[in-house]
């Protein structure tokens, strides 16, 4: 196993990517916060990789909020004690185009994606800093390069990767390494509301012409935040089947 008794919180680890990159650090080794706004999510995340609880927390949390965010550390420092490895996944989309969208539409989304990531990791830099070691690994979207709808979306995603690479330069002395990785279409549930024909034409442009699935992002998580890595900060890596080189 890549990891020994690690502690892993995942954001938006109810479902999807999130559920996915909570099992697959779990298997690795690591012992799991799984957050997510939905408790009822979270528990049955948590339950379904760890039954008997002993090596997972399940923590309903809202992102977004300073004062959830601190409650859930402070649950996290009475069951696990430290955190090494952060990975924040929690994101929404609430999609128009720009000149029908609404400031609640744009902030709600700025909310969530990026200051729900500037939170977490507000949360856990001091307690890397003090062991002198860390993995931070923001989960962002090839839509940071633009698309059709998504202006806030876009916009928080491409924020996630200046984000990284600001923290990758400022943490790399204390031992801490910051990635961001670029999922392009995954098969999850956000995509049930998608038009089979829009779904076609993704596929006809990439190169491996299939739905990437969540464990494709899980798989590239658990490179980052493991040892194999280590020399590795600052970096974008798409996990797209080759659709940004289209």
């Amino acid at each position: 196993m890549r990891f020994h008794d690690d502690v892993a919180i995942v954001t938006g680890a109810g479902r999807g990517i999130g559920a996915a990159i909570a099992r697959q650090l779990f298997l690795e080794g690591c012992r799991i916060v799984v957050l997510d706004i939905d408790e009822s999510s979270a528990l049955a995340c948590a339950q379904s990789i760890d039954p008997a609880g002993h090596r997972s927390l399940a923590l309903s949390c809202d992102v977004s909020s300073k004062d959830t965010v601190a409650r859930a550390f402070l649950r996290i420092a009475e069951k696990f004690d430290t955190v090494d490895i952060l990975v924040n996944n929690a994101g929404i989309t609430q999609d128009a185009m720009f000149h029908k969208m609404t400031l609640e539409q744009w902030q709600r989304v700025i909310d969530v994606n990026l200051t729900g990531t500037f939170l977490m990791t507000s949360a856990v830099v001091p307690l890397m800093r003090e062991k002198k070691h860390g993995r931070i690994i923001n989960i962002s979207s090839t839509s940071a390069y633009g698309n059709v709808g998504q202006a806030n979306y876009a916009a928080t995603k491409a924020g996630m990767i200046g984000l990284t690479k600001t923290l990758a330069k400022e943490l790399g002395r204390h031992n801490i390494t910051v990635n961001v990785i670029e999922p392009g279409v995954i098969e999850t549930g956000m995509l049930k509301t998608v038009p089979q024909s829009i779904k076609d034409g993704w596929l006809s442009m990439m190169p491996i012409a299939r739905m990437g699935q969540p464990e494709d992002i899980a798989n590239a998580v658990c490179f980052f935040a493991s040892n194999e890595s280590s020399f590795i900060t600052g970096v974008e890596l798409p996990v797209c089947g080759g659709f940004l080189i289209v």
